[in-house]
């Protein structure tokens, strides 16, 4: 245990008020670069950008594209809330079963990222000689975790080189992160 993390604990249950610190700092990592982002002021004293995780920049990974795949529509909260009205939209969590068990935006369905390519059938395509026919594919939502989360857009990826239309593909970036810090309902257990 840390000694931050003792004196942390030590000052709460002897009643004392404290600040605890958030973990160390990374790198800001974005996807396909290695690139360290450093900021000059006028005096030319450096800034290095970097991520420190808080209660409310929890998820670790590499910061994602708005648009993961030429062609996908990048969305916000209020696209979701249409879509979940939407007869012919499907919002689909693409995370692991442990992150959904946690929690997941209502009406969304369950296809992990890893599945999707296989599984085009429960979004409207059609499987002949070995290839997907996508003609009559639904509008597909997709999220994951959040920002940082590479679940959704490695399932983007698979599709679209599948063959699904990357026009009727929609990506809420902000995931279960931004949907939870803005408050919206979150249901977990059975969906």
């Amino acid at each position: 245990m840390k000694i931050s993390s003792l004196l942390a604990a030590l000052a709460l249950a002897s009643g004392f008020v404290t600040t605890v610190h958030a973990a160390d700092p990374e790198y800001l990592r974005i996807i396909g670069t290695d690139t360290k982002f450093v900021v000059k002021n006028a005096a030319g004293k450096e800034t290095v950008i970097q991520r420190v995780m808080t209660p409310c920049a929890k998820n670790k990974g590499w910061l994602q594209p708005l648009v993961p795949v030429p062609g996908v529509h990048p969305v916000t909260e209020i696209e979701m809330l249409g879509a979940m009205n939407d007869r012919d939209a499907l919002v689909v969590d693409m995370r692991e079963p442990e992150d959904r068990a946690n929690g997941t935006i209502p009406g969304s369905m369950h296809i992990v990222y890893t599945e999707v390519s296989g599984r085009m059938n429960e979004l409207g395509c059609t499987k002949t000689a070995g290839k997907w026919d996508c003609a009559t594919a639904k509008k597909v939502y997709a999220f994951c975790n959040g920002p940082v989360c590479p679940q959704s857009p490695t399932a983007i990826l698979a599709m679209t080189r599948d063959g699904y239309p990357a026009d009727k593909i929609y990506y809420y970036r902000g995931g279960m992160l931004d949907w939870a810090a803005l408050g919206f309902p979150v249901v977990s257990g059975d969906f």
